[in-house]
């Protein structure tokens, strides 16, 4: 299967080349209340990502009435409540979706939303979002990737919590509706162990699949990311929170405002770091390279009409005058057309 390796989100081109794409994941740590989501889309416009994302759903479309909480939910939000209660006091409307996508506009960041549900994709499409964020949770969910896909809009998938098998047939329900797909790896807890990152999977993804990769962050603090956008990934997702104290199912295993920028720093770092994958000096190294490269001279004397050779040519620093050690097999047994004394640098 390939798929695109130039994909626009907003003003944004995702590419192999392109700088990392960073995501700051708001998604439900709102709890509810549109202020504190405000407030969320404040704190990714200072920490300096490119997008912030929330999650779409209807609660009794997403989820059966005595489906029981996943375990890190039911470490995080009280054991008495039900996964359907807790979904319904986080969901957030359409109109309210539509406030926060005009909210971040005007910060200078991308609205993305993850649609868990079909009445949520078709809303988020109406809002003209300009990509598709699908959670792990879908991943197997064949009919619904398939209408995310005949939407057209880039699709970032992350494949948490799957087998590969899962994956290779996640894309390819998608591939012939949509070649717009990034594809992140991700360890779908809340928070992981370090043990469980498996940036690894970048490799493997590129190796099997034609496609853009990135990683979906779940680790604690700044973790794994910067390791991630090393290993090439080109998009990376991480959740953040105003305060770990507050409730909520996420609050624990995300990130505070400071790490948030603390994170983009890092990641920014590692792009300096990375460069451009061309071997060949830097500007800086011109000048050393001068300096303590070296060049042809005489290691005795030379007289006109002797050949070149072993015995009387060396390689010694000549502040770059010359010909460059490099060639030395080009000068070994020609003729010399002039006298050199030792040291005198060699010509042709």
């Amino acid at each position: 299967m390939k798929f695109s390796h130039r994909i626009e989100i907003d003003r944004y081109l995702v590419s192999d080349e392109s700088k990392t794409y960073i995501i700051a994941e708001a998604g439900v740590n709102h709890n509810g209340n549109m202020e504190t989501a405000k407030q969320l889309i404040d704190a990714a416009a200072d920490a300096g990502v490119d997008a912030v994302k929330f999650q779409s759903f209807k609660s009794e479309k997403l989820v059966l009435k005595d489906t029981s909480k996943a375990p890190y939910q039911k470490k995080t939000t009280a054991k008495n409540e039900s996964q359907l209660d807790m979904l319904k006091a986080l969901e957030v409307g359409k109109e309210n979706m539509r406030m926060l996508q005009s909210y971040a506009a005007g910060k200078g960041l991308t609205f993305l939303s993850t649609p868990f549900e079909q009445d949520s994709l078709q809303e988020l499409c109406e809002l003209d979002v300009p990509a598709l964020k699908i959670a792990a949770t879908d991943v197997t969910n064949i009919q619904f990737l398939r209408e995310a896909a005949k939407t057209g809009k880039p699709i970032i998938l992350s494949a948490g919590m799957c087998y590969m098998e899962e994956v290779y047939r996640a894309l390819e329900a998608i591939r012939p509706y949509n070649d717009k797909v990034i594809l992140l790896q991700c360890s779908a807890n809340y928070p992981i162990q370090d043990t469980e990152a498996n940036l690894n999977v970048i490799d493997t993804f590129k190796k099997e699949f034609d496609i853009i990769v990135g990683y979906s962050d779940h680790s604690v603090g700044i973790g794994a990311s910067p390791y991630a956008v090393a290993k090439g990934a080109k998009v990376v997702e991480k959740h953040f929170t105003l305060d770990r104290s507050m409730a909520g199912p996420d609050q624990m295993a995300s990130v505070t405002p400071e790490e948030l920028k603390q994170l983009v720093q890092e990641i920014r770092k590692v792009e300096c770091y990375l460069g451009t994958g061309l071997k060949m000096p830097t500007s800086s190294e011109q000048f050393t390279r001068k300096a303590l490269q070296k060049c042809l001279v005489a290691k005795a004397d030379i007289l006109c009409g002797d050949s070149f050779t072993v015995e009387n040519v060396v390689a010694k620093r000549t502040n770059g005058i010359g010909i460059s050690a490099l060639y030395v097999d080009d000068v070994l047994g020609r003729t010399a057309t002039k006298n050199y004394a030792v040291d005198d640098i060699i010509e042709l």
